[in-house]
């Protein structure tokens, strides 16, 4: 895409696509959301973009200004799939627990998508809101405000660096994916105890364990050392 685009208050196309829909930004980016988890980075071209919309591929540009644009709001869609719903309930461990599944989880039901953008900052709406909420959980828990910065910045990064790493295995195509999970049954499930004593001594748990992602405890762990920092911020 080049750099060109048409003010908001003109980007509204009147006449529908070839399959019957008005185009919108949210048609693009939906439409861009289903293609890249079927072909990757590789979709977000104007040309594929516009086969699927049966639109002209120059009409995409009265939306975005190149393709770098969409994909920031791809990103943005996530974040804001991964918030709706969600509900403050006043106790800031279970409000930011809930948060940072819900990231998680949102990621990984996208994680095409979620690879090429899970470490851009959009600047976009839901990505505000979601940097508006966080910090809220914390400033009205007591934390001071840099420390809340502190935790706001520790607690997203983690969600979203598990989010890209998780979503970046299911990625992989099926006999990768199969061949990374049989490293753990041939490779160490044989190491001997006289060589990793320490393998070998937890390799059922090891092995087990591995299979699910660790975000979850991950995120135990922040929050009980956040927990661990708060009554000295509420001294200091």
């Amino acid at each position: 895409m080049s750099e060109r685009v048409v003010p908001e208050a003109r980007r509204q196309r009147r006449r529908p696509t070839k399959q019957g829909a008005v185009l919108s930004e949210q048609l693009i980016v939906e439409t861009a959301l289903r293609l890249v988890a079927q072909h990757g980075a590789e979709a977000l071209s104007v040309r594929r973009l516009g086969a699927a919309l049966g639109a002209d591929p120059s009409a995409l540009y009265r939306y975005f200004h190149n393709t770098d644009a969409l994909l920031l709001a791809l990103a943005d869609e996530l974040i804001g799939r991964a918030q709706e719903g969600w509900r403050a309930t006043g106790d800031w461990r279970e409000d930011l627990r809930s948060m940072g599944l819900r990231i998680h989880a949102c990621y990984l039901t996208h994680p095409q998508a979620a690879v090429l953008g899970a470490y851009r900052t959009t600047g976009r709406p839901h990505e505000t809101r979601a940097v508006e909420r966080i910090l809220g959980i914390l400033r009205s828990a007591g934390f001071p405000d840099a420390l809340a910065v502190r935790a706001y910045h520790a607690f997203v990064d983690q969600a979203l660096a598990f989010a890209a790493q998780d979503a970046a295995a299911l990625a992989l195509p099926k006999a990768a994916r199969e061949a990374d999970e049989a490293v753990w049954r041939e490779v160490y499930g044989r190491l001997s105890a006289d060589t990793h004593p320490h393998v070998a001594a937890t390799f059922p748990l090891l092995a087990a364990d591995m299979r699910d992602s660790g975000y979850p405890f991950a995120l135990e762990l922040t929050l009980a050392a956040l927990a661990a920092l708060r009554p000295a911020a509420d001294e200091a």
